[in-house]
């Protein structure tokens, strides 16, 4: 199911909003609770969050942004360390890259 987007781009701000709504739906599912998300959040060193989470959270932002959001290619386009070390921030700047159509990856 895609979601209908609003005509105009999205803000980095809505898309931080939304992209902690999906991590906090994922993060329930451990019954883990009252975890802050903000864009220095590290998915694997402060969310402990496992590579098939990860794919669940690909999904999921499919799910709601349409084919634009290709969240494989961009774990493709980083190296291994850059994986473990990903934040937020750095898929919020992508998201929000790809929908409004200003580049790709932003490692």
């Amino acid at each position: 199911m895609t979601i209908e987007l609003p005509t105009t781009a999205p803000t980095a701000e809505s898309v931080l909003a939304e992209i902690t709504r999906v991590i906090e739906e994922i993060l329930d599912e451990y019954d883990i609770e009252d975890i802050e998300v903000t864009r220095e959040t590290q998915f694997q060193e402060d969310l402990e969050l496992e590579s098939i989470d990860l794919v669940t959270l690909g999904g999921k932002l499919r799910e709601i942004y349409g084919e634009r959001i290709n969240f494989a290619e961009f774990l493709g386009s980083l190296d291994l360390e850059e994986i473990i070390s990903m934040n937020v921030g750095q898929l919020v700047d992508y998201v929000t890259s790809s929908l409004n159509g200003t580049g790709a990856s932003q490692a």
